[in-house]
């Protein structure tokens, strides 16, 4: 037999969180008992090269007590290396050696679910699958019934037979998907709530409490049927975001007609026409028109943004005033939209360290107290001349009571909610670690270029050093400045095209990380670079010093033109606050966050720009090493610390800190899948609304423990007492469970 070996993902920051197990989510209903199992398992420790991937669909998998099941099942085929479970969309994929699927369908049915191959190049997320609805009629005579037997049975009206007939009745009409789901589970040693309430409502028909064992079936079924109503809420959260694009598009063809086809079908490449008022369906770059798009459902933006020739548009947003015409850049599985909703389904996998705790802790809590009741029902009686009836009564109350569930349930649907609800105002949270953990950052380190600053700076000032170069200095530096990716290098490249420069050829060019270019050009090497490349290169000079002094201190960033002579031009370079990053900073301060910028810019210009906004200190001339060593001695010092970045040159210091966010993700190729916290817009203040959200589910969290495992103990010691009855359990159970999904889903009103 294939033993099962955990198959671990290991973050990039894992070292500053701990261990995340990665178990997934409980995200339906009966999840009572379910082992911890993560969403990618691995079956065989060596991958063979012809193993081929199938996906189904189950619509009966959608808690973790199914999943369990399957993959104890699954693990005794012969030929199956690994299971992809993903429980938002009941989409199991199993990567495996056998000749056709058969066998794995067979081992599925075993289990009562039905498993639907689905197409190999559908990944399942198109589309959030809605469970069959079933008949109500069967529930409500089954309630008939259950009431007829208890007023039958109060008011002596007929024999006891009748009122066991119209219990049966009841029970039958709506139990019989509890007692198969039961079976199952005992048959796996699996004490679900299927279970449970099985054997509590067989044992009260046993000692003859027809009324009772009906109506604890009935308002089972009526509860479990609710609560699952609920839960479809957070999961619909995540599937609304599925249906933010069109299936259609209209795209231009070879003979340059229009005409609309399905977006999973239009190419990288094709041209695409968007009217007004028309969702956009693909992502792409506008190659003709213009006009405002509300990108919302992507950034959070409020307000709608002006798209033109070469902007780029994002799949799920609305055109709002002109047409426009685009080249798509990205297939519709490869959207925006595509990778954050498959960043928000991934992120429900890792578990945040209060479901951690819910989950030992209800692995434990239940075999105990279902010991607990074996004792209850055997002992008085059999050692203290207790009655048995009594005994074995009270014993059945305590497994109706023993369910985890709402425990169970009160972590995964916050977690999920807090998830959905950040989504939806452009915040992209990578897990529920740091959805939870962000309530502890009481220090937020931030880059400056780009993140405090609209990192759209301009040239402001140029003075030619060495004569000989008067004319061709600006050319130089431009032509430097080009082949940069770095703001201030692009802010002067842009000036000398203004100026209509012809810019040179540039060969063997190389990026000096923190320091600037070098590149040579007509057989010459030349640097374009900050203070800190001149002093590495030895031409630095008082005079100069001087000079960069005072344009440092007017808050501008300055960067010299050198040759091996030494240096021929400087030119200063200026950046604009943003007016989100003023009100950011105020709002961290409001929330007890200190701010530091660290930025590879000059001292000070970097206080300049901090006093403007209002940052508590300022550091300059940093490399990225020396940000990561500035976070660690934030954390020598006791700090909680969080990182704001670019995801690229931050890259150190965005993975030491205890939560990396990396800003205007949208749109980009790495940062999605590599920050904790992605903002999908430049608005540094959607880190105080991510903190203020992790504070509320952190107390939503602590809201629902403190419920669930207050009112177990209330009625576990009123069943001791002798004054509980079983329907009176699970009105506590179920109507506990509840609370805690309602209350849990009060973060998505936020």
């Amino acid at each position: 037999m294939n033993q099962p070996v955990s198959h671990e993902h290991k973050h990039p920051h894992d070292h500053a969180h701990g261990d995340d197990d990665h178990g997934h989510a409980a995200h339906g209903h009966s999840c009572c008992g379910a082992k911890a199992a993560p969403p990618l398992v691995q079956l065989s420790e060596t991958a063979s090269a012809q193993a081929q991937l199938s996906r189904f669909r189950i619509e009966a998998m959608d808690c973790p007590t199914e999943q369990t099941l399957i993959q104890d099942k699954l693990s005794k085929l012969a030929g199956i290396e690994q299971l992809e479970f993903n429980l938002i969309n009941r989409v199991l994929g199993v990567r495996h050696t056998l000749d056709g699927t058969a066998d794995i369908e067979r081992a599925i049915d075993s289990l009562g679910m039905k498993a639907e191959p689905i197409a190999a190049q559908d990944d399942g997320s198109a589309s959030v699958p809605q469970p069959a609805k079933a008949h109500w009629w069967p529930l409500a005579l089954s309630g008939v019934a259950a009431i007829a037997a208890e007023i039958v049975h109060f008011a002596a009206l007929a024999p006891e037979w009748v009122v066991a007939g119209l219990a049966l009745a009841a029970i039958l009409g709506c139990g019989l998907g509890t007692y198969k789901k039961g079976w199952i589970a005992l048959k796996n040693r699996n004490l679900n709530i299927n279970a449970l309430m099985s054997i509590a409502v067989t044992g009260a028909v046993l000692i003859g409490q027809w009324p009772e064992a009906a109506m604890v079936m009935v308002l089972f079924t009526v509860a479990e049927l609710i609560e699952a109503r609920s839960l479809d809420r957070a999961r619909n959260a995540i599937g609304g975001l599925m249906q933010l694009t069109p299936d259609m598009a209209t795209v231009q063809q070879a003979d340059g007609q229009w005409r609309e086809l399905d977006v999973r079908e239009v190419a990288i490449g094709a041209l695409v026409r968007v009217r007004p008022g028309e969702r956009i369906g693909l992502d792409g770059e506008v190659t003709r028109g213009q006009s405002s798009v509300d990108q919302a459902p992507i950034t959070g933006e409020s307000l709608p943004v002006e798209k033109g020739v070469g902007d780029k548009l994002f799949a799920g947003t609305i055109n709002q005033a002109g047409a426009l015409e685009f080249r798509v850049t990205a297939a519709a599985g490869q959207s925006t939209l595509a990778r954050i909703i498959k960043a928000v389904e991934e992120a429900q996998g890792a578990r945040a360290p209060t479901q951690r705790f819910v989950d030992r802790f209800s692995r434990i809590y239940t075999p105990v107290v279902f010991a607990i009741a074996l004792a209850v029902a055997l002992i008085p009686p059999l050692f203290l001349a207790g009655a048995w009836f009594d005994w074995v009564y009270r014993a059945l109350v305590l497994l109706v009571v023993a369910c985890p569930c709402a425990l169970v349930i009160s972590t995964p649907v916050t977690i999920v909610s807090g998830l959905a609800a950040a989504a939806r105002k452009g915040i992209l949270i990578k897990g529920g670690v740091y959805l939870e953990g962000g309530r502890h950052l009481d220090f937020l380190a931030l880059d400056k270029t780009g993140t405090i600053t609209h990192g759209k700076p301009v040239q402001t000032d140029a003075k030619v050093l060495a004569p000989l170069f008067e004319d061709r200095a600006q050319a130089l530096a431009a032509s430097l400045g080009e082949r940069s990716d770095h703001p201030v290098s692009r802010a002067i490249a842009e000036f000398g095209k203004q100026q209509g420069l012809a810019l040179s050829e540039v060969s063997d060019f190389v990026a000096l990380a923190g320091r600037g270019v070098r590149g040579v050009i007509a057989g010459e090497v030349y640097h374009l670079g900050n203070h800190r490349l001149v002093e590495e290169l030895g031409l630095c000079s008082p005079a100069l010093e001087a000079q960069l002094d005072a344009l440092e201190r007017q808050g501008k960033t300055v960067v010299l033109l050198l040759d091996r002579s030494g240096p021929l031009a400087l030119f200063a370079v200026a950046d604009t606050v943003k007016d989100s990053s003023r009100q950011a900073i105020a709002e961290l301060h409001q929330l007890g966050i200190k701010t530091v910028m660290l930025t590879g810019d000059n001292p000070h210009t970097a206080q300049a720009i901090a006093a403007v906004v209002g940052i508590d200190r300022a550091e300059g001339n940093l490399l990225p090493a020396d940000k990561l060593k500035t976070i660690e001695a934030l954390y020598a010092q006791g700090h909680r610390v969080g990182m704001v970045g670019d995801g690229i040159n931050d890259a150190p210091a965005l993975a030491r800190a205890e939560i990396g966010f990396a800003m205007a993700a949208a749109g980009t190729d790495t940062a999605i899948e590599t920050a904790d916290v992605a903002l999908m817009d430049d608005d540094l203040r959607k880190i105080p609304a991510f903190v203020r959200l992790s504070r509320q589910s952190a107390a939503i969290l602590m809201q629902n423990i403190v419920l669930a495992l207050g009112i177990k103990a209330i009625f576990l010691a009123i069943t001791f007492a002798g004054m509980a009855t079983m329907w009176m359990a699970v009105f506590a159970d179920m109507g506990v469970s509840l609370l805690v999904v309602f209350n849990g889903l009060r973060l998505l009103r936020k």
